[in-house]
């Protein structure tokens, strides 16, 4: 005897709706976002290793730019001062601008790709 198409029963199957967590994981984003002590600890370390970066940079140009005023002193001709300025400063400096950005920028994939779980 064929059963009522209207009390046969449907299966569905797929992936489950919420996914359980097993003990102990944490998800960084999640600790970020709600302020607690090990997010707070994540983004201390960003802010650790981007101020170290940019006191390296201070430090390099305090020692690029911190003897100038004695080599103007010393030099009796104007054009070298111009010469020192143009050519022997800035390159450097843009140099020190450039390897400052690809660090900043490192940091930052580095610390997206921590808290990402990737």
């Amino acid at each position: 005897m064929p059963q009522d198409p209207t009390e046969r029963r449907v299966v569905v199957t797929g992936p489950p709706r919420r996914a359980r967590r097993a003990f102990g994981y944490y998800r960084p984003r999640t600790e970020i976002d709600e302020q607690t002590t090990l997010g707070h600890t994540y983004v201390r370390s960003l802010m650790r290793i981007q101020l170290r970066a940019g006191l390296t940079v201070f430090a390099v140009l305090i020692l690029l730019i911190g003897p100038l005023p004695l080599v103007f002193a010393a030099a009796p001709d104007a054009g070298l001062e111009w010469a020192v300025l143009g050519f022997g400063l800035y390159a450097p400096l843009v140099l020190l601008a450039r390897w400052y950005v690809r660090r900043a920028e490192r940091n930052e994939r580095d610390f997206v790709r921590l808290v990402e779980d990737r």
